[in-house]
Order: C-alpha cells, then structure tokens, then sequence
C-alpha cells in the first residue's frame, strides 16, 4: 500500500519560492488591515511621492514618517525632501552588504555607509 500523499513531490516541498523583495536587512512583518485602501487614503503628494520610491514602503510606514517630517518642516515639500534622506539612509545601510564596495553610492567614500 502507497503512504498517503501531501499534494507535493518531495522535492518540491523543500523548495521555496523565490522572493520580488531581494536582499535586504529591512524587517518582514506580516500586518493586518487592507494596503491598498491605506494607499488610497493617503495624501496625493505621499502617494506620488511613493510611486517613485526606491523601498517597497507600507502605507502605514510611510504616512507615520511623512506625518512626523510634515510636523518638523511645516512644508509638505520639505517633510517628501526628508523622506527621501530616509530613505537614502536606509538604501546606504545595505549598499555594502549586498552590492558590495564598487556600488556607486559608496564610489569615493571610505567605504562605509551612514
């Protein structure tokens, strides 16, 4: 008599399925609540702004850090300027890491990143 069957080669269930997110040191977190409504929901300048990012940001992130550099800056152009040197900051963390020392943003420094 033949085991039952999980529904998968064995070979199958110890492969994963490759990731659209890369390599990065940002933290993976499951959250609640519907993305795309929060999108929506968002200020048109955040979601332009947004549109164009370099890291795939919540909207629920992104509005927390927008809302924050909007209260510093009093300037809706100023608080997406500050976003974008998050941004950047965080982009630099991993530059080293992943791309290693030849990546353009790190040409010309030390080496090290912010």
């Amino acid at each position: 008599m033949r085991p039952a069957s999980t529904g998968a080669s064995p070979h199958q269930r110890d492969m994963t399925m490759p990731s659209n997110r890369g390599t990065t040191s940002l933290k993976r977190a499951r959250r609640r609540g519907q993305p795309m409504r929060d999108f929506d929901a968002l200020p048109a300048e955040l979601r332009a702004w947004l549109a164009t990012a370099m890291l795939p940001w919540h909207p629920t992130s992104a509005r927390r850090a927008f809302l924050k550099a909007l209260a510093r800056t009093q300037d809706p152009t100023r608080a997406l300027t500050e976003l974008d040197r998050i941004q950047a900051k965080l982009v630099a963390r991993d530059v080293s890491r992943i791309w290693g020392p030849d990546h353009p943003l790190l040409r010309g420094t030390s080496g090290r990143t912010a």
